[in-house]
């Protein structure tokens, strides 16, 4: 008779060390992964997380460029919210997040509806309609703008075929802010694609059950549609409200880098740039962008919170 030898009983809940190779195998991986990474982690800490570090420390001293940083304390701020100019920008900035955000959302939606729709072309269409987001912040952009709202220009002449006669935008302080707002909204290729893949995920089911109920297309995108990407509207709102709190290109380049006339288009980050480059003040400039992150930061807080009104997902009907 063969006696066959028990291959022992391992205690419940304990395993095996893995083998020397696997570890050496798994280090080796990760130290590959890390190199892969490591151009990133440079320009991350070179460009992005060291001049930020940099300039929390400027903010509070008295820096030209050219001689070494001293130290202020708070100066930089009494004196920035004591300054008219940083007044006006920070009124002129909010002008136009409130302005333009809306509008541009509101037709990026309404586009997004209609190319929702199954239509022959519907993808020239799309490619069409998102071409301005990749080309709008460019200088070259800015200039045909200037040149398209300038005295006797295009706009001018149009406006003149309806009895509207208030000269060129642009040498216009009431209206050269607007004439930014218009580009903005022109470029709103970016959030009508995010809006049309949110109305793609819209089950066509709810639709049927409203026209069986009776419901028009009004009452069909107020109760259905836009509970339904509601999600994607908040998106949408906030990553639109943070860019437009960031303008510059378009209100530098549009205004001569002037930012006016009579400071009429002096956004925020156009003001820091007088300030930083200009006037070699890069202290008072450093305050200037730290008070922005900051107050990027609360609207951000603000939106996150209203969300619980208004935002509707999935997961928590469920």
């Amino acid at each position: 008779m063969t006696l066959v030898k028990e291959a022992p009983v391992r205690p419940a809940g304990k395993r095996s060390a893995p083998p020397a190779a696997g570890r050496r195998g798994r280090r080796r991986e990760n130290l590959a992964g890390f190199l892969f990474m490591s151009p990133w982690i440079a320009g991350f800490l070179l460009l992005t997380a060291g001049p930020m570090i940099a300039s929390l420390y400027y903010a509070f001293t008295s820096y030209n460029l050219f001689t070494p940083p001293k130290w202020v304390g708070l100066d930089n701020f009494t004196t920035m919210f004591q300054d008219p100019r940083w007044q006006k920008s920070v009124e002129v900035t909010l002008k136009y997040v409130v302005v333009a955000t809306p509008l541009k959302l509101l037709l990026a939606l309404g586009v997004a509806l209609l190319l929702a729709q199954k239509r022959r072309g519907e993808g020239l269409y799309r490619a069409a309609f998102y071409l301005p987001s990749l080309i709008g912040a460019s200088v070259s952009v800015g200039f045909v703008w200037r040149a398209l709202f300038s005295d006797d220009a295009v706009v001018d002449r149009t406006q003149k075929i309806f009895g509207v006669d208030v000269g060129g935008w642009i040498g216009n302080p009431d209206y050269v802010l607007y004439s930014l707002v218009a580009l903005s909204i022109w470029q709103f290729g970016a959030p009508m694609v995010i809006f049309l893949a949110g109305l793609k995920q819209v089950p066509r089911e709810l639709y049927e059950a409203a026209e069986v109920d009776g419901a028009g297309p009004l009452r069909r995108f107020w109760n259905i549609t836009l509970p339904m990407i509601s999600p994607v509207l908040f998106f949408n709102v906030l990553l639109e409200s943070i860019h437009a709190f960031q303008v510059f290109g378009s209100a530098y380049v549009v205004s001569d880098t002037r930012c006016g006339p009579a400071d009429a288009t002096l956004v925020y980050t156009c003001y820091l740039y007088q300030k930083g480059f200009k006037e070699a003040q890069m202290g008072f400039a450093s305050a200037m962008a730290w008070t922005l992150v900051v107050a990027v930061a609360l609207v951000t807080a603000v939106l996150f919170w209203s969300q619980k009104k208004w935002v509707h997902y999935e997961e928590a009907a469920k």
